[in-house]
């Protein structure tokens, strides 16, 4: 691998444009104009969503290949109408989205000379990433005069890269990827798509606040220009578990592998939108079922006393040690506050729950504060309990106390990191990012482009081998970067 962070020398800037057309719904709308939530208007000062996937070049002539992704995403955008709609404010100040059919951006690009060794095996993410997605640096306000979303399809050498930026005041994560899996499943064939999405608007997040906006519209809350270093690095299942096992301060014995947790595993499935069709465990969880002796983790030799102790899930476990170690290379005096932010999905968490495949956003960020002499002081158990308490706390009460702060003081989201003591964790190892099957397989890689990244952005991903792997995309300073890599404490759990 080499450290450089751009593609080499050899290899164009820029991706060279061949087409750039416009896609519209293969159907008429029948939806009316949805009004913006409490969770969607804070979004309006944030760039567009990108992110996209990276696939070996398939066995078919590209102007096919074109005529079947621009045939698929016609007949999705029909099952999906806001995004190929636009913004509208009306006359009291209220932004709706106006499912007026119309239309996408559809841009296909050609960067031939690079291969898919080029992008992927480098240490740091390599800056031509950003060129194979549209609306580079957008913000989402600008929806009200330009299209909802944009699909890039660039040719490499040897692979397809196919990026999508929405808008994020339209949609979150959640609804980002089942767009993304029906765009997927149509083009493949599908005939009866089992995640439609849910458009009605009538839960706690409409309100009758009105979000006073500038005139122009609002800005990001983070400068653009700042240098940044930006890398996956990947944890395998294993090292996950022998790091979820020292949180709970338990010993770790080789074969626990083999023998997850599986409380953990069925509250990981409750919380998971995206099952299949039947409504039937993933496979992973399938395969537990299918070959567990149960245990009752008896590999698994408490070092505390007897009393109960809250379990830490791995993600937690994993988001502490990056809390951690990141404060660690920032080299912060012990008396700055740090913030750690992570991003709750509060589909089930309100009453009455909404719709799994709501569409919108229905996202809210919990911080939790701790002084670096705190979170380097202490063990990182006591991290990792912050940061659950926080998360369990946040039910149906807290969601409809987040929004009555928001409606008593209606504001965008002040992403970034303006004290430099800041962590944002973003997207999920949950959300089905390799269940892109075009017809030509699964993704090589998922990559984003240059949206909302700052000193201090995380990006959580699934790994692509689907067995309980997982990818951070970690956004620093070239400083601090450069100190988290020659961490120990992080890097012994870091398999790439």
């Amino acid at each position: 691998m080499t450290a450089d962070s751009s593609c080499s020398s050899s290899l164009p800037s820029s991706p060279t444009l061949i087409s750039n057309s416009t896609v519209f719904p293969d159907q008429q709308s029948t939806i009316g104009d949805l009004k913006l939530s409490v969770s969607d208007l804070p979004m309006l000062s944030c760039h567009y969503i990108q992110k996209g996937c990276l696939f070996t070049r398939p066995n078919l002539p590209i102007d096919s290949l074109i005529v079947l992704l621009k045939q698929g995403l016609s007949q999705t955008l029909s099952r999906f109408p806001p995004l190929a709609g636009r913004l509208m404010t009306n006359s009291d100040g209220y932004v709706f989205i106006t499912c007026n059919d119309a239309g996408v951006d559809f841009i296909h690009a050609n960067a031939g000379t690079v291969y898919i060794r080029d992008i992927l095996d480098t240490t740091h993410v390599p800056d031509c990433f950003k060129e194979f997605f549209s609306f580079d640096r957008t913000v989402s306000y600008l929806g009200h005069f330009r299209p909802i979303m944009a699909v890039q399809v660039t040719e490499l050498a040897d692979g397809l890269f196919i990026g999508c930026a929405v808008n994020h005041a339209v949609t979150d994560g959640t609804s980002f990827w089942n767009f993304f899996n029906t765009f997927a499943d149509l083009c493949r064939g599908v005939k009866r798509v089992p995640r439609l999405p849910e458009f009605s608007r009538d839960s706690v997040l409409i309100s009758p606040a009105v979000l006073k906006l500038p005139e122009g519209g609002p800005k990001v809350t983070f400068s653009g220009d700042a240098p940044l270093r930006e890398r996956i690095f990947s944890f395998s299942r294993e090292a996950i578990q022998k790091l979820k096992a020292r949180t709970n301060n338990r010993k770790w014995i080789e074969n626990d592998v083999n023998d997850l947790n599986a409380v953990e595993i069925m509250a990981k499935q409750s919380n998971d939108t995206f099952q299949n069709n039947n409504g039937k465990m993933t496979s992973f969880i399938e395969s537990w079922l299918k070959n567990a002796v149960m245990k009752q983790q008896i590999s698994v030799i408490t070092e505390s006393n007897k009393e109960t102790t809250v379990e830490i899930s791995s993600f937690q476990s994993l988001c502490a040690l990056l809390w951690r170690s990141v404060t660690r290379a920032r080299k912060l005096p012990s008396s700055k506050t740090t913030t750690f932010r992570m991003a709750v999905n509060c589909r089930h968490r309100l009453e009455p729950k909404l719709d799994p495949y709501y569409f919108g956003n229905a996202i809210q960020s919990i911080p939790t504060y701790a002084t670096a002499g705190e979170v380097l002081s202490r063990d990182l158990r006591w991290c990792a309990e912050q940061l659950n308490k926080n998360v369990k706390a946040h039910d149906n009460d807290m969601v409809r106390r987040f929004v009555e702060d928001w409606e008593s003081d209606p504001r965008c989201f002040p992403l970034g990191n303006p004290d430099g003591a800041s962590m944002t964790m973003g997207s999920s190892p949950r959300f089905p990012m390799y269940d892109n099957d075009f017809g030509w397989g699964r993704p090589m890689a998922v990559r984003s482009g240059r949206a909302n990244k700052f000193d201090g952005k995380i990006s959580a991903f699934p790994g692509r081998d689907g067995s309980g792997t997982v990818d951070l995309e970690v956004i620093l300073s070239p400083e601090t970067m450069a100190v988290l890599e020659s961490d120990s404490e992080f890097m012994q759990y870091v398999s790439s």
